[in-house]
């Protein structure tokens, strides 16, 4: 069953290769063939992704959510956002940047040894202190915020991209297949709108756990430090947003550098292991 799922997850890597190619020629062609077949490569793998997690978790008697775990999940929660995008927006402008970056997600996590079923080695403290319902739903929760907020950092900059050629009167064809301003600016708002209560959700109950075990210092943990700079980040923007009626080009950079902060805290996840969080290398 290993065998099976370790040969589904690159055969869905494969498809979203296949996928990213199709989105680009579809954005420089806009011809509607390439999108329906992009759609259906990235629909393929996503069963095949979907599949090889669960043959996985199977084989092994339920999946650790620790080091490249995490990220196989994280792009699989990618590539489900993206596709509802899809669905409410009905434009597929943004599959060209978010499925390949559900690919180097997954690229990455197999370079960790994901599909070799490498994990971080946890001591018998550790483990017991991870094996919990509350750390699962925990890592789940803040996969899926991540993702929306990957969401939201495509659309501001699409946003700042076609504003930028807006301003300066440029025509060109490639410029008119983007996503109008307003599109964008709402997609990069309704990221951070579904995401935002998802991650404050997600840490709520990482906090509990931290409580629940009577951990030493747990708040000056690394991975604790940088997420409570994301979450006020996000709330900034939400803050920002609806109470001082913020728009367009300020909101972009603000959701992009909460987006960066994200990034920040995935390197960090995984190459400082040390700390209340056990997650990394």
């Amino acid at each position: 069953m290993t065998q099976v799922a370790f040969v589904a997850f690159w055969m869905a890597m494969a498809l979203y290769a296949g996928a990213t190619v199709l989105y680009g020629y579809q954005v420089a062609t806009k011809r509607a063939a390439l999108s329906a077949y992009a759609t259906f490569a990235t629909g393929a793998g996503f069963v095949l992704h979907t599949a090889s997690i669960g043959l996985h978790s199977s084989a092994t008697d339920g999946t650790l959510l620790t080091g490249a775990n995490v990220l196989v999940l994280m792009g699989w929660a990618l590539v489900l956002v993206y596709f509802v995008l899809e669905h409410l927006m009905k434009v597929k402008t943004y599959g060209a940047v978010l499925v390949p970056v559900a690919l180097v997600v997954l690229l990455v996590a197999q370079v960790m040894g994901a599909s070799r079923g490498v994990l971080a080695d946890l001591s018998s403290d550790q483990a017991a202190l991870v094996d919990n319902w509350r750390i699962g739903i925990h890592v789940a929760l803040i996969a899926f915020a991540n993702a929306g907020f990957a969401v939201s950092a495509v659309g501001s900059a699409l946003y700042l991209v076609i504003e930028r050629q807006l301003k300066h009167r440029k025509n060109t064809k490639l410029f008119n297949r983007l996503p109008s301003l307003a599109q964008t600016d709402r997609v990069a708002r309704h990221g951070v709108i579904w995401a935002f209560p998802v991650y404050s959700a997600g840490l709520l109950l990482g906090v509990l756990r931290a409580v629940e075990t009577d951990q030493q210092l747990w708040w000056a943990d690394a991975r604790v430090v940088f997420a409570g700079l994301v979450w006020l980040a996000f709330a900034a923007y939400q803050f920002m947003r609806w109470r001082k009626g913020w728009a367009g080009r300020s909101a972009a950079y603000l959701s992009l550098g909460g987006f960066v902060l994200v990034t920040i805290l995935a390197v960090v996840a995984r190459t400082v292991p040390a700390g209340f969080h056990v997650f990394g290398l």
